[in-house]
């Protein structure tokens, strides 16, 4: 391990920041990071993902992987890292013999089991859906009886963009879903009727300070974020309740570096539907249309670094650009040309070289001076972009 550093005086190249994931978050990350001449050294089991154009050091493995985030470690001045798969308990020693790891170890292992995180918040008084542990199927027929069709069936762990859910609607989908997950802890939770689906990034850093950028309008589609709206068109008092419950949950976990929190809003009341110990898709939009992105203020908080309140500087809608169904492989994006003409537009592509359904391959923002305006642009760039197989590649 690195030596700890002086953050009144830095040096260029005077620290070295360790991420483990070097998937788009990560690459983010590392180009914020690199604006303050940071070194970069990056744990990943893809060679090519993204971060590892702009990575000093890459280590090629599992993100559970012991051996290789203690060879990481031994690179870096501070740890963290972009996917909640990361190894808690690896990185718990590693925080135990000194190294900054933030968001802390004990963080991460609360957060990457949903059953864990839930009975967390609950025993916090924050609101959150009913929900039970399933032990058996029998008992899961009960609690599908007690808390009414329908409901959503997840997988504890290692589950994430909605991969980890099952809806079951009706009786006979019980047994299906057990099945789906076969082999892996479940947990069943009361659905949500909600009218909208907001999120909220909030930073927290090593002095205990904290701060919250603006509450969003997340539209899912298949369990994946599709587009992001800001502002998110809720009330004054809804937007203060959401950053007040979304700051209370990041004091509660003590957590440093920047957090998303996803949170349903059934009519005026919030209540919790997951956190992220990370950078997320649903603040993606700050890069174009904040005083300081996400990004940022993430590397603020885990250098221990003054944070600074985000400020919106205009409307805008950030839109996720996905895989094709039934490929996998090499692929093409055509139409940039027009869709760069058009006001306001930021395109991202993260660098996969392969599409697979539904993989997130980059997104776009427009921001404009008002939300309708932001709106009628993202639809005629939709129109424009396509993904596509590449010329010669046969499906997979």
């Amino acid at each position: 391990m690195k030596p700890s550093f002086d953050k009144s005086q830095l040096s260029p190249n005077d620290i070295t920041l360790g991420i483990i994931g070097g998937g788009q978050l990560g690459k983010m990350i590392g180009i914020e990071a690199k604006r303050m001449s940071l070194n970069l050294a990056y744990l990943d089991p893809d060679k090519t993902c993204p971060a590892s154009t702009i990575a000093d050091i890459l280590f090629v493995s599992d993100y559970k992987d012991e051996k290789s985030i203690l060879d990481l470690a031994q690179e870096s001045n501070v740890l963290t890292y972009e996917i909640e798969l990361a190894n808690s308990s690896v990185l718990k020693d590693l925080e135990s013999k000194g190294l900054p790891v933030h968001p802390s170890p004990a963080v991460l292992n609360t957060i990457q089991n949903k059953l864990r995180q839930k009975k967390f918040l609950k025993s916090k008084g924050i609101p959150v859906p009913e929900f039970e542990e399933v032990t058996s199927i029998d008992q899961a027929r009960r609690i599908c009886k007690d808390f009414h069709y329908p409901l959503v069936l997840k997988a504890c762990e290692d589950s994430y963009d909605g991969r980890g859910n099952y809806v079951v609607r009706s009786a006979s989908d019980i047994d299906k879903g057990i099945r789906y997950f076969e082999g892996r802890k479940c947990m069943i939770e009361k659905f949500i009727h909600f009218t909208k689906e907001v999120s909220i990034m909030v930073a927290r850093n090593t002095r205990g300070n904290i701060t919250s950028f603006p509450v969003v309008h997340n539209i899912h589609k298949n369990n994946i974020l599709d587009t992001t709206i800001v502002p998110a068109g809720v009330n004054r008092r809804v937007e203060a309740n959401a950053r007040s419950i979304a700051e209370k949950v990041v004091k509660s976990l003590k957590g440093v570096g920047i957090f998303g929190i996803e949170m349903f809003l059934d009519d005026n009341k919030l209540m919790i539907n997951e956190i992220a110990p990370r950078p997320h898709n649903s603040g993606h939009y700050s890069i174009e249309a904040c005083s300081v992105s996400q990004f940022e203020l993430h590397i603020r908080a885990i250098l221990g670094l003054p944070l600074v309140k985000p400020r919106l500087m205009s409307p805008v809608v950030m839109t996720n650009i996905l895989g094709i169904p039934n490929y996998t492989g090499e692929y093409s994006l055509t139409g940039i040309d027009k869709a760069l003409a058009i006001p306001g537009m930021k395109l991202h592509l993260y660098g996969k070289r392969i599409t697979k359904p539904q993989r997130k391959l980059g997104h776009f923002t427009i921001t404009a001076e008002s939300t309708e305006e932001a709106l009628s642009r993202t639809r005629r760039v939709r129109k424009l972009l396509r993904v596509g197989k590449k010329r010669g590649n046969k499906e997979e």
